[in-house]
């Protein structure tokens, strides 16, 4: 069945305007953190896949980071083990870091190679622990209130903040012109492993490899004003003004300060993009609009 007139200008107006950022990034790496709806919903985990696979294709080198909070969750509920949060982190017992290893390293990382080979790429699972990729130490979480004279200290577990990661493991595989799929699970001096957070893990990653992009898969549609209007186009100054007045809060914050961190240590752009929007991937990178909140260095 052939196009009609209409549908194929439409097909090659988007062609057309691809080219010129097929043309930027050719030869440059994109880190995409891979979460959200995106990773659960059939359709849209097909078209990440499909979206990899052609970046790496046209020329681009991308390193996905994922999480796996809900299918951890999921085990955990199904072993009768309550979940606990502390601060929005899962306090993570040794029993609990054994499943997270579990599901993250083995289940979702696994799940996520296979579904980039089905669709042609040359996909490479590791966790943090393999080749001391992630170099982690325990985090120190603190609770303040107006009872309390001094700080609390919290104790949650096995989670961890990142110390350093070895990039030469990375550019092995891209080099290799395989596609690294990292899970967030780092190992401590110790040897004992510690569940990290994949928005950090991916700004760590971003900033040793000195990525063009960061990219943030969420569930919204990037950062709103207090209108519900789209912010894009941020600037550094532009994001503390937004933390300052409120705009910025919650679950965001944390979001936004990885993608800003990133850019102050030398990566080109950090991108929120709606992972619920198929094909979002490609809709950021390929196109004049882009889909997200972009934070850009100037």
């Amino acid at each position: 069945m052939s196009l009609s007139p209409q549908e194929a200008h439409n097909v090659a107006h988007v062609l057309t305007e691809a080219l010129p950022y097929i043309k930027r990034f050719r030869g440059k790496t994109v880190v995409i953190k891979y979460g959200g709806n995106a990773m659960t919903d059939d359709e849209l985990k097909d078209g990440f896949a499909r979206d990899v696979v052609l970046m790496k294709l046209v020329g681009i080198n991308p390193v996905v980071v994922h999480g796996g909070g809900p299918q951890i969750g999921r085990l955990l509920d199904r072993l009768g083990k309550e979940s606990e949060f502390v601060q929005g982190m899962r306090v993570t017992d040794r029993e609990t870091m054994d499943v997270v290893e579990m599901v993250l390293g083995g289940q979702v990382n696994k799940e996520i190679v296979n579904l980039l080979n089905q669709h042609g790429g040359c996909a490479v699972g590791l966790t943090g622990k393999d080749g001391g990729l992630i170099r982690a130490r325990k985090m120190v979480v603190r609770r303040t209130s107006p009872e309390l004279q001094a700080p609390e200290i919290i104790d949650v577990g096995h989670v961890g903040e990142v110390v350093s990661i070895d990039k030469s493991i990375v550019d092995m595989l891209v080099g290799g012109n395989f596609i690294p799929v990292i899970a967030p699970i780092g190992v401590g001096e110790d040897g004992h492993s510690y569940n990290i957070n994949a928005d950090l893990v991916a700004g760590k990653i971003a900033e040793v490899l000195q990525a063009e992009k960061l990219v943030l898969l969420t569930n919204t549609p990037g950062l709103l004003d207090k209108q519900e209007n789209l912010l894009t186009g941020l600037t550094a100054s532009r994001v503390d003004e937004l933390i300052e007045d409120g705009t910025i809060y919650g679950g965001m914050l944390p979001k936004i300060r990885c993608a800003l961190d990133a850019v102050n240590a030398g990566v080109n752009s950090s991108v929120i993009v709606d992972g619920r929007v198929k094909h979002a991937v490609l809709l950021e990178l390929f196109t004049d609009q882009g889909i997200g909140t972009l934070i850009k260095r100037r």
